[in-house]
């Protein structure tokens, strides 16, 4: 039997977004990373993990530079047969959308990837969680390579390249994590790629007129609230596009990688 120090791994800084990498695990294994770095846990390992601001005090740790985060923001356990998230901090957790976890509330952690958002007054603080999947059983294999994509990358979004350029140049902000983000306006969006692609002229008219059929296309095939004018109070303002960039993010449909396409 292996002992428990073989079923608690660390996960280096460098290991890429959950969303994306996938380590071979049992199934039920469970993948914690922050911004330093994370670990994994096997699912009989007995070992409740630790999140927070205080690095030498947790496992993994997420806000470092933000006081408004706990030192120990929150906790993982296993519960039976499912991992539980337990808030033991002073700000909420929330999952994908709005569904909040308060303090001292705990909630149920679902198979495959769950972006997780420390909500503090400065800004969203993302911790990635990833739960090995059980082997498809119709499949081919021993089950031991189940940390399989198929639960969460249905909800990221298609974009085509010209979308996406578009889309990476006014979410900006938000992919460099300034405090307070807003969209850029479309004058802004314009001047930008007409910087980075000076043959194509760009316009605020043809920015906004790509950006408008997203909104819709994702309002209609995947249901996303608030992409649509109806649907948002007056005065709208930026909520809108507000409202896009953060299911885009929520998704993993936009990265920080993503930054690349804008010649960084």
């Amino acid at each position: 039997m292996a002992s428990r120090v073989s079923k608690v791994s660390l996960l280096p800084k460098d290991i890429g977004s959950l969303s994306r990498t996938v380590p071979p695990a049992l199934p039920g294994t469970l993948f914690v990373l922050g911004a330093n770095g994370g670990m994994s846990v096997a699912p009989d390992a007995d070992f409740p993990l630790l999140f927070g601001r205080n690095e030498p005090d947790v496992h993994v740790c997420v806000g470092a530079d933000d006081t408004c985060v706990s030192r120990r923001q929150g906790l993982i356990t296993r519960d039976s047969s499912r991992w539980v998230l337990r808030n033991t901090g002073k700000l909420p957790i929330r999952f994908p959308g709005s569904r909040l976890v308060l303090r001292g509330d705990q909630a149920q952690l679902p198979s495959g990837y769950t972006p997780l958002f420390v909500v503090s007054p400065r800004q969203e603080h993302l911790l990635e969680v990833r739960i090995a999947a059980p082997a498809p059983s119709s499949g081919p294999g021993n089950g031991i390579e189940a940390c399989a994509d198929e639960t969460y990358e249905q909800g990221r979004r298609d974009l085509g390249p010209e979308e996406r350029l578009v889309l990476v140049c006014l979410a900006q902000r938000y992919l460099r994590n300034d405090p307070q983000p807003q969209p850029l306006t479309w004058a802004q969006v314009a001047f930008e790629l007409g910087e980075l692609r000076p043959g194509e002229r760009w316009s605020a008219k043809r920015a906004a007129h790509i950006v408008a059929n997203v909104r819709k296309r994702l309002s209609k095939e995947h249901r996303v609230p608030g992409l649509v004018e109806e649907e948002v109070p007056q005065p709208v303002g930026n909520a809108l596009n507000h409202n896009l960039i953060t299911d885009l993010l929520v998704t993993t449909t936009i990265t920080k990688s993503d930054l690349r396409t804008l010649g960084e």
